[in-house]
């Protein structure tokens, strides 16, 4: 299985920056900074990987539309990127997804179909075929992977002496491209995953050496909407051989970084983003100086972020 490159990445890079915010690094603590990718257009990271695989395609393929599965971010950002090349894009979403996310998808212009969170892939694969689109995954693809990785291109920029890298997992597109390109700047730094406990299916399978299945059902407990997806055979790979280790977070210390978050760099994360800062407030005396953790994006309900902060 061939893998990305640290040379993938470096030219996913060059494509994203007309629309790509380079978010900086903010100070935490006196050991954490934090990337806040909750300040991208969308919201979230995801707007590195989606708009890579587009910019990817011919001029001819990309005129026949784009096809999505999200939990939401992934959405939002296939959205804006079809917007900007001005072509169609139909996203599939579960319908358990927070409705400013499925409002801002539409927002951006695509055309949102509802389903279960369990058929969001066939349902996908499905309008591709029929209506003639390209389907972009949300992590399952090496185009996404290397767009995601550019967020690891920057920490390093920014921070060349870093120790360690925490970053959110799910199907693992992020923590991939992320840990590809710091083990290839900055091969002593350890690049630390971090999930839900609630769907702590990655790290289970880092654990065990192969992949380990939960069921939908098992994922959508955790409040965490954005990390309820599964590693695929691609990105467990890249985990394999760069991610140190895959930690988890229960839902009231996912709260609790939320409210951090708020209070003490003024930033509005939604519970997947929080969850790197989640792992580090576990045990922060444990963590080296030059630790940075990636807030992967901040589309939250404004309900959901008052009751959290109450």
């Amino acid at each position: 299985m061939e893998l990305v490159t640290i040379s993938d990445i470096r030219a996913a890079a060059s494509l994203v920056a007309p629309v790509v915010v380079r978010t900086p690094l903010l100070r935490f603590d006196d050991r954490l900074s934090v990337k806040p990718e909750s300040l991208q257009p969308v919201g979230a990271f995801k707007l590195r990987g989606a708009y890579h695989a587009l910019a990817r395609l011919t001029d001819e393929v990309r005129a026949r539309g784009v096809v999505a599965f999200s939990s939401g971010n992934h959405a939002q950002a296939v959205a804006f990127a079809a917007r900007a090349f001005g072509v169609p894009a139909v996203i599939v979403l579960p319908e358990n997804a927070p409705a400013v996310k499925i409002a801002a998808t539409r927002g951006w212009g695509a055309t949102v179909e509802l389903v279960p969170m369990a058929d969001r892939e066939a349902r996908a694969y499905e309008l591709a075929e029929s209506l003639g689109a390209t389907l972009i995954p949300p992590f399952d693809h090496r185009d996404v992977i290397a767009g995601q990785g550019t967020v690891g291109l920057e920490i390093v920029a920014d921070r060349p002496e870093v120790d360690v890298v925490l970053v959110p997992v799910s199907g693992g597109g992020l923590v991939s491209g992320v840990a590809t390109a710091v083990k290839a700047l900055r091969p002593a730094a350890r690049v630390i995953g971090v999930e839900p406990e609630l769907a702590g299916d990655a790290a289970e399978s880092l654990r065990a050496g192969e992949l380990v299945r939960w069921q939908a059902v098992e994922r959508e407990r955790t409040s965490a909407d954005g990390l309820r997806a599964e590693p695929s055979e691609l990105t467990f790979a890249h985990m394999r051989a760069y991610v140190d280790d895959i930690v988890t977070v229960s839902e009231e210390e996912i709260a609790e970084a939320i409210r951090r978050l708020a209070r003490d760099t003024r930033l509005v994360v939604e519970p997947s983003g929080a969850v790197a800062v989640a792992a580090y407030l576990q045990r922060t005396e444990e963590w080296p100086a030059r630790t940075v953790a990636v807030v992967s994006g901040g589309n939250i309900d404004p309900d959901v972020f008052a009751k959290i902060m109450q």
